[in-house]
C-alpha cells in the first residue's frame, strides 16, 4: 500500500520494465531465503515478508505502464482481460502445486514450495529482461516498420513523452476518484470471496477440507476463460457503429456489481441446498469478469501517460478494502459463524458494490483528461523526439551497420 503511488510514478518516469521485473526477482529471491529464515528466527522471516510486500508496490502500476505503451486502444479491453486472467491462472496453479509439494516435495515438504516458486521466478525474470522492454521506442530489436506501426497507433509523442505529473489535477479529478471507488469495491468483494469462502463453505455449508479446497478454487478457475471472453466482447461492442466506449464501460461496471451483489445476497437464502450455494458463489465471482477489465482499461482511457500513477493511487486506496474486508468478516463472525452472521457480511459487500457502481455511472468518464494530454509544444520534448528520430535514421542508413 505504501509504495503503490511512488511505484506508479517511478514506472511512468523511468519505464515499467525494470520495476515489473525487479519486483518479481525480489519476491523470488525472498522465497528462496524463506525456509532458512523460518528456521533461524521469526524476526528475520517477518522482515523478509515486509521487504517482499514493499517490493510488490511497483508491480501492478508498472504493468499498466507497459500495457499503455504496447496495446492498441481498440483492443485494450481484451488485452487487459487476458493480462488479468494470468493472475487467476497463477493463483489456482499455485494453490494446487503448493498442496502437492507440501505432501510429496523435497527438503521436508513445505520448504520445497518456496524453492520451486523462487526458482521459477528467477527463470521468468531472466526471460523478462531479455525479451521485454518498456515501450517500442526503447526496444533494441524492433524494426522500423513495427516502430512506425506503433507510432501510428499510439502516437510518437505518447511513446516518448515523460511529462511532469499534475498531482493536483489528478487528486481533484472526479473521474479518477469514481474509478478508484470501483477498484475499492472490486478489492473488497474479490478478497471477501478469496479469503472468506473457505470459512463459509466449512462453517455454513459443512464441506470437509478436500471438498472445501475444490469449492474455494472453482470460482477462480471459472474466471480464467470468462475474463478474456468478456474483454473481447467489450472491444467488439465498442467498435465503430455499435456502442460508445462510455456506455460499454459503465454497463460492465453496473452488470458486474449487480451480478456480484445479488449472488451474494441470494447465497444466504439457499437453505441446505449446497449445490445452489456453490453455483451462486461462482456466479458472484463471474462479476469480476465484467468489473475488472472495465476499470483497468479505464485507467488508459483517462490518462495513458499517467497509467502507472493512476493504478498506484487506485490500488493504494483499494488496499484499505483488503484490510477492512477481512476485519469486518472476523468481527461479525467471531462469536457465531452462522448463516445470519454471514448474511450481514454479504449484504455489506453488496452495498459497497452498489455505491461504487452509482458513483462511477454519475462521475465516471472515458474521455482523455485535459491534464493527461501530451505537451506537444514543449521545446525540450520536441528536441528529444527529433534527436531520437535522427539517431534511428542514421542507424538504419546503408553503410552504418556495425559489423
Amino acid at each position: 500500500m505504501c509504495l503503490q503511488i511512488p511505484g506508479g510514478w517511478l514506472a511512468d518516469r523511468f519505464g515499467g520494465r525494470w520495476f515489473c521485473g525487479g519486483s518479481v526477482l525480489l519476491s523470488a529471491v525472498i522465497a528462496l531465503l524463506t525456509p532458512v529464515a523460518a528456521r533461524t528466527h521469526i524476526v528475520i522471516l517477518v522482515c523478509l515478508r515486509v521487504i517482499a510486500g514493499l517490493g510488490q508496490g511497483a508491480f501492478l502500476p508498472s504493468v499498466q505502464t507497459i500495457l499503455a505503451q504496447w496495446s492498441q486502444p481498440k483492443y485494450r479491453s481484451a488485452i487487459v482481460a487476458i493480462n488479468i486472467s494470468g493472475f487467476d491462472v497463477g493463483a489456482v496453479a499455485g494453490m494446487l502445486l503448493a498442496g502437492v509439494l507440501c505432501e510429496y516435495g523435497f527438503a521436508g515438504g513445505w520448504p520445497s514450495v518456496f524453492y520451486v516458486f523462487g526458482m521459477a521466478g528467477c527463470l521468468w525474470t531472466g526471460a523478462w529482461f531479455l525479451l521485454c522492454y518498456s515501450s517500442p521506442s526503447t526496444h533494441p530489436w524492433i524494426s522500423n516498420a513495427e516502430l512506425q506501426y506503433w507510432e501510428r497507433e499510439i502516437g510518437t509523442v505518447t511513446l516518448t513523452a515523460r511529462p511532469p505529473t499534475p498531482w493536483t489535477k489528478i487528486l481533484t479529478s472526479g473521474p479518477v476518484w469514481a474509478l478508484t471507488a470501483v477498484f475499492f469495491a472490486e478489492s473488497w468483494g474479490y478478497l471477501t470471496l478469496q479469503m472468506c469462502v473457505p470459512l463459509f463453505a466449512h462453517d455454513v455449508l459443512g464441506y470437509d477440507m478436500v471438498a472445501n479446497g475444490f469449492v474455494s478454487a472453482l470460482p477462480f478457475l471459472i474466471l480464467v476463460p470468462l475474463s478474456p471472453s468478456f474483454g473481447c466482447l467489450a472491444d467488439w461492442l465498442r467498435a465503430p457503429g455499435r456502442l460508445s466506449t462510455n456506455l460499454v464501460r459503465k454497463a460492465y461496471v453496473v452488470i458486474g456489481s449487480v451480478v456480484y451483489g445479488c449472488s451474494l445476497i441470494f447465497i444466504t437464502y439457499t437453505g441446505c441446498i449446497r449445490a445452489v450455494a456453490v453455483l451462486l458463489i461462482c456466479l458472484a465471482t463471474s462479476g469480476s469478469a465484467f468489473l475488472f477489465p472495465a476499470c483497468v482499461a479505464n485507467l488508459h482511457d483517462l490518462a495513458p501517460l499517467h497509467a502507472g500513477k493512476l493504478a498506484g493511487l487506485a490500488k493504494a486506496v483499494s488496499a484499505l478494502a483488503a484490510i477492512g474486508g477481512p476485519l469486518v468478516v472476523g468481527e461479525v463472525t467471531e462469536q457465531n459463524s452462522t448463516r445470519e452472521q454471514w448474511r450481514v457480511v454479504f449484504f455489506l459487500a453488496a452495498a459497497v458494490y452498489a455505491v461504487a457502481a452509482v458513483v462511477f455511472v454519475v462521475f465516471g468518464s472515458v474521455d482523455r483528461q485535459s491534464w493527461a494530454e501530451p505537451i506537444v509544444n514543449d521545446d525540450e520534448m520536441t528536441l528529444q523526439i527529433a534527436d531520437e528520430t535522427a539517431n534511428k535514421t542514421a542507424d538504419s542508413a546503408p553503410g552504418n551497420a556495425t559489423e
